[in-house]
């Protein structure tokens, strides 16, 4: 019988709980989060050969260890902290939080929970998480720049800049510019510092698109068969939607893109809303994936179009086009996690 090792992880410290089957308590242990973390863990749970761990937030701070034990051969189960947070609440009593009760509840909810993400080594989905991440952090970035540089130039040229400001057109903006008084010196010269550090950061940019578009090409998708998808939001939809596998039908993948309509019928009436739920960042993608296929004659444009001749209005045809998209970025998932699964050599 598997025994579950449910474990609530922290900055400094991590605590585990190992239950049996019937969810009675077999052992608990503290440990330091560190070096020895995962051995100390390891030798904890050393009486249970038959034994499975349960981390809440396995993406979050359980991510390093979490990674320990897949790297050591343990079967490893992401428990949501929503989800231990629900069987802590559902469990009785005061259902008062400490370490030792949210480990319990994070095995418990192992133990009897479905569906649930097994952990496995990071690959190729994770870097493009983390690349995509990082250049949405610098667009970010750019753009407060650009809103600052609008302002001062506001001030220091009437009319201030034309709505697309590059460093190159500041600079040549502020060339022309003769301050007088302290504060039109001291404005004209932050705005030289704003156009350095933006600069430096369309430097990043190109930098980090370079390295999106190998990654890109080194986990071998074939998204950007897909009209309108180039590396950038490849990248971001790989790296949103992690493990496709953890998604059992493209309906789910759907719910978590936030592209499947959620029903908002009442008596008679039968209707549907948008839905405001699931990843906005991945939703976005497919959004931008929907604009890029309506400015040119392509698959998506030709069923737009059927859409509205049919009746529909322009947001309810993009949005249909959305969940179709959905779809078709779902197949290119599966069927490149399948491509890229080793094969298996046949029984002799």
């Amino acid at each position: 019988m598997d025994v579950i090792i449910g474990i609530d992880p922290h900055k400094n410290s991590h605590t585990a709980v190992a239950l049996d089957a019937a969810g009675q308590v077999l052992g608990e242990l503290r440990v330091t989060a560190g070096k020895a973390q995962n051995q100390e863990l390891r030798t904890f749970a050393a009486e249970w050969p038959q034994r499975r761990w349960a981390v809440e937030g396995a993406n979050g701070l359980g991510r390093l260890l979490s990674q320990q034990l897949v790297a050591a051969g343990e079967p490893v189960t992401d428990v949501p902290a929503t989800l231990s947070a629900r069987v802590r609440l559902l469990s009785g009593g005061s259902a008062r939080k400490s370490d030792s009760h949210d480990a319990r509840s994070t095995a418990i909810a192992a133990l009897h929970g479905r569906q649930l993400r097994t952990v496995g080594a990071e690959d190729v989905t994770v870097v493009l998480r983390m690349l995509s991440d990082r250049r949405d952090q610098l667009s970010a970035s750019r753009n407060r720049i650009v809103c600052r540089l609008h302002n001062h130039l506001r001030h220091l040229r009437p009319g201030g800049a034309a709505l697309h400001l590059t460093a190159e057109k500041a600079s040549r903006l502020l060339q022309g510019i003769r301050p007088e008084g302290i504060v039109a010196v001291q404005r004209k010269q932050l705005t030289r510092e704003l156009v350095a550090d933006l600069r430096k950061i369309d430097k990043q940019l190109v930098e980090i698109d370079g390295r999106i578009a190998e990654a890109v090409t080194a986990s071998r998708t074939t998204l950007t068969d897909i009209v309108g998808v180039g590396p950038i939001l490849a990248a971001t939809i790989i790296g949103h939607a992690g493990d496709i596998h953890r998604f059992p039908s493209r309906a789910h993948f759907a719910s978590y893109a936030g592209t499947a309509p959620i029903e908002a019928s009442s008596g008679d009436v039968s209707r549907h809303r948008l839905s405001r739920r699931g990843n906005r960042r991945l939703n976005a993608a497919i959004h931008m994936i929907v604009l890029s296929q309506l400015s040119h004659t392509s698959p998506g444009r030709l069923y737009v179009d059927r859409r509205l001749a049919e009746g529909k209005s322009r947001r309810e045809a993009m949005r249909a086009l959305k969940r179709q998209l959905c779809n078709v970025i779902y197949r290119h998932l599966v069927a490149d996690a399948a491509a890229a699964r080793p094969a298996v050599a046949p029984a002799a």
